[in-house]
């Protein structure tokens, strides 16, 4: 479920049981809008006798031939996969970024909509293992924005593509026998296990070996469908690992610096992940969040998105202005005003991202001048 050591920026940008990508948080792309890739195979004669090899590895390791040759019936070498996994783009985010777009007006919006639609299942869910309702549904929204981007490709071979590659070959193997042992264990077919590029699946982004460990399957039907519509399995599931994971029923998970939550109890640690930014205190249950993806930043995106769909209102300390001089108003207006020429930033939330980047340039191009993509003050006070 996941990477305790992964690179820290994925950690940051993705959902969090993600082995190496997100199809989650990510600025400037309206989820109704998201295209999902095509994942072609291409011939590889190397590909093709790692395979015979690794049959032989996973029949010692308990997985029937049958098991074995129905999920490798037609999953061959995806070169899509190893260029995502190769290529994957850096960014660094603030904390401000972060949570703006961790708690975007859409974000919260639909959040609030899946609490009142599954609100049953998850009075049930937060009854037997301790875990809000909110805290499940924020996961859930950080993670696949409420089912919208669960991911496409199909897992068999992109583990895979990725075990056969090499970089990290022994990790990825160990995730492929673990889908094979999902298989085997008839809790869904070889043609309905896809996920993220790297392996993840579901509402909330189960890899493998998490699943095994954590999954339930709690609407009784004798399977733990992560993958299906109905939520139900993938929401109690999510509730499951944090509860063995740790958390401590009716405690908060932190809050900022002054809030009736951050003063509840003793913190186990203040933090301020951002220079000039809101400090937080974080409790037990903060630390059981960073399990489910060890990064400050996601922590305090699901809590703060949790305790927004509870009726929370925005951080009271604000960050002040960037090191361009602006504040994230600023950017949001610059946003709007790029849109509101034909330029189109894919979004206001504040965050500048390769959309936003884009429209700056082609702005730049259109007046005639030097394409930078940067914004600043003075391209803000020029847009009128």
């Amino acid at each position: 479920m996941t990477i305790t050591n992964r690179r820290a920026v994925l950690a940051v940008l993705g959902g969090g049981l993600l082995a190496a990508c997100s199809n989650s948080l990510g600025p400037g792309s309206a989820p109704s809008a998201r295209i999902e890739p095509v994942w072609p195979t291409a011939p590889n004669a190397g590909f093709d006798a790692w395979v015979t090899g690794f049959r032989t590895r996973a029949l010692g390791k308990g997985i029937s031939g049958s098991t074995f040759d129905a999920a490798f019936r037609g999953a061959g070498y995806l070169p899509g996969v190893v260029e995502r996994d190769r290529n994957q783009t850096e960014f660094t985010r603030t904390l401000e970024d972060y949570l703006a777009i961790a708690t975007s007006d859409e974000r919260l919006s639909k959040g609030r909509a899946a609490l009142t639609r599954h609100a049953a299942t998850l009075r049930a869910v937060e009854a037997r293992y301790g875990v809000p309702a909110t805290m499940v549904v924020a996961v859930w929204g950080m993670e696949s924005f409420y089912g919208e981007r669960r991911g496409n490709a199909p897992v068999i071979a992109s583990l895979a593509t990725l075990a056969y590659d090499g970089r990290r070959g022994a990790f990825f193997e160990n995730q492929l026998i673990a889908a094979l042992k999902i298989l085997q264990n008839g809790d869904i077919t070889p043609a309905r296990m896809t996920g993220s590029w790297a392996g993840a699946m579901g509402h909330t982004q189960f890899i493998p070996t998490s699943y095994l460990a954590y999954a339930v399957d709690f609407d009784g039907d004798g399977r733990r469908d992560i993958w299906s519509e109905d939520p139900t399995d993938a929401l109690a599931s999510t509730a499951s690992y944090l509860s063995r994971s740790g958390w401590v029923r009716g405690q908060p998970w932190g809050g900022e610096i002054g809030s009736a939550a951050a003063n509840s109890a003793a913190p186990l640690a203040v933090i301020q992940p951002q220079a000039g930014g809101p400090q937080f205190a974080t409790f037990q249950n903060f630390r059981v969040i960073k399990r489910y993806n060890n990064s400050d930043l996601y922590a305090l995106g699901v809590g703060h998105l949790a305790d927004r769909l509870a009726g929370g209102g925005p951080l009271r300390a604000g960050f002040g202005p960037d090191a361009r001089g602006m504040t994230l108003e600023d950017r949001k207006q610059l946003q709007l005003r790029l849109t509101a020429k034909g330029f189109d930033t894919g979004g206001s939330d504040g965050v500048i991202g390769s959309k936003t980047e884009a429209a700056i340039r082609a702005y730049q191009r259109s007046i005639g001048q030097a394409e930078t993509g940067e914004p600043s003050m003075a391209l803000l006070r020029r847009l009128g």
